[in-house]
């Protein structure tokens, strides 16, 4: 989002920019599943929820929920996954606190 120029910007306007450049929002943050109930795709959005973490730990879920993100991006109907981390993996320090 630095990149782009949207590091400090609100949620409506990263909304904007992912819908008229369709992309995808993957987020830890509720305000865009809310957007997502209440405006529908585009944008898709993708909820992690995973607590407080690194970006690493959003990353090993991404990897590991692949086929379901694919599946996901190509259902035309759906516009909110949500992922969380499977129960059985091992937590690390970082979700403890």
């Amino acid at each position: 989002m630095r990149d782009l120029g949207l590091a400090v910007g609100d949620d409506e306007l990263v909304w904007q920019y992912a819908r008229t450049g369709e992309f995808m929002i993957v987020t830890k943050d509720d305000d865009f599943r809310q957007f997502s109930f209440l405006r529908g795709s585009p944008p898709k959005v993708i909820w992690v929820r995973l607590g407080n973490c690194r970006t690493a730990d959003v990353e090993v879920v991404l990897r590991a929920k692949v086929e379901e993100v694919s599946s996901f991006a190509a259902n035309t109907e759906s516009a909110l996954l949500v992922l969380t981390r499977d129960p059985l993996s091992p937590r690390r320090e970082s979700d403890a606190r």
